[in-house]
């Protein structure tokens, strides 16, 4: 596993976000939070009946989650107590408020993370799979949105990117060689 530490908050590493021991995942979810491809239907099935169980619940008393928005359940089987589902911006050229609906992923991930006593949390690529969101601007936005966040917010002790592939490790590691 490749990984690096930055300002001794943030790390970035390559990884199964299913195998991680953290307090809490996050779950590039679709807005019916049943589980799908990619990550979305890896941490689900990782993580057992459990996590779908809480995901109808959710659904059953909200409908669905929106774009931006974040649901909470279990971790099920998941070495994580938790995961965080949120729902990203599917890419249509930048032309339906994509970068600020994706930042808000972020936002509303931490403030999910914080209301749940999460100290450490785990994010991976969202969006940047079949949504098709441009992945060196998806990767701009959630650093800048964890950055902002963390300057505001102590409660987090650490929060870890974590890249399935090399492409997607590589344009972190290059945008997070400057951070002190």
């Amino acid at each position: 596993m490749n990984y690096e530490i930055y300002n001794n908050k943030i790390k970035l590493i390559k990884a199964d976000i299913t195998t991680l021991k953290v307090d809490a995942i996050v779950n590039a979810a679709n807005s019916g939070l049943l589980g799908g491809g990619g990550v979305d239907g890896a941490i689900h099935k990782a993580g057992g009946h459990k996590i779908h169980e809480e995901c109808m619940k959710f659904r059953n008393k909200k409908g669905r989650c929106h774009t931006g928005e974040a649901a909470i359940t279990t971790g099920g089987k998941l070495k994580a107590k938790y995961v965080i589902h949120t729902v990203g911006p599917m890419w249509n050229g930048g032309y339906n408020n994509e970068e600020e609906l994706l930042g808000k992923c972020y936002e509303n991930s931490i403030n999910l993370a914080v209301e749940n006593e999460v100290r450490t949390i785990a994010f991976p690529n969202i969006s940047t799979g079949v949504y098709g969101f441009p992945k060196k601007l998806a990767a701009e936005i959630a650093l800048k949105k964890i950055l902002e966040v963390m300057k505001t917010n102590k409660n987090i002790d650490q929060i870890i990117f974590v890249c399935f592939d090399d492409e997607n490790y590589n344009i972190y590691h290059e945008m997070m060689r400057g951070i002190q």
